[in-house]
């Protein structure tokens, strides 16, 4: 790879390599060498690892009320494949692939190698600059990828949707109180309500508080103008998710 080239590709990414052949590698496929080991397969080992480190952080610190198994979900969904593909071809490093003679190049070659190559540049910045350069990489997309995965309904936790534009539309975080509870103890139905600000929003009946919980933060989202929800229930994200 000529300078010019490596320069084009590093201005794509923010990031300016010291160790010009682990960026080499990064890119390298497979099918353009002899020897798999001189291929970015260990690199995209490390970098899958490095990705969901990273991943997996921001989650826990932007999102308090997610649960365990919603930041599963989540993660899953944010680094899967698909995704991996489509951030590296938003970069365009499917340009700057190197690939054996018959292999189809640019943004037509397999979503598995696309995704790999981004994998392995992620491996390669964390190798050259460290975990905070790798981070600094990473964080410029996985957030975005993280909002889509919540807000799109990979999971339903409103809790962690309504933390978020809570504090975006009214400078708050949510509070959450029990307003009522009936029933026999084994079999008793939460009334939660929620508070942000100065604001209160319809409360909710459930047969757990954490359910409760989940349908009142929903209600506030949809009084918000966050999502919509129809007849049967069902809700989406709104198109004018600014409305205040």
């Amino acid at each position: 790879m000529d300078t010019a080239t490596r320069t084009i590709l590093e201005q794509r990414i923010g990031y300016t390599f010291t160790d010009h052949d682990l960026l080499r590698a990064a890119l390298t496929h497979a099918s353009a060498v002899e020897d798999r080991l001189d291929s970015n397969e260990r690199l995209e080992f490390l970098g899958d690892a490095v990705l969901g480190l990273i991943t997996c952080q921001r989650l826990f610190t932007r999102y308090p009320d997610l649960e365990e198994g919603d930041m599963t979900k989540v993660k899953s969904a944010a680094v899967s494949r698909q995704s991996c593909s489509d951030v590296a071809i938003s970069l365009g490093l499917c340009d700057f692939t190197i690939l054996g003679k018959g292999m189809r190049s640019g943004v037509d070659i397999p979503m598995s190698i696309s995704a790999g190559v981004l994998e392995a540049l992620i491996a390669a910045i964390y190798l050259d600059g460290g975990y905070d350069a790798a981070s600094a990489f990473v964080i410029s997309f996985i957030d975005t990828l993280i909002d889509e995965s919540i807000e799109s309904g990979h999971q339903e936790n409103y809790k962690s949707l309504l933390q978020q534009h809570a504090q975006r539309i009214l400078g708050d975080v949510p509070v959450y109180r029990v307003l009522d509870e009936k029933g026999p103890d084994h079999a008793k139905a939460f009334k939660v309500g929620i508070i942000v600000g100065a604001r209160r929003f319809e409360a909710a009946w459930a047969q757990s508080k954490k359910q409760a919980e989940q349908i009142a933060a929903r209600n506030a989202l949809a009084m918000l103008g966050i999502i919509e929800v129809d007849d049967a229930g069902f809700a989406r994200v709104a198109n004018n998710e600014d409305t205040e």
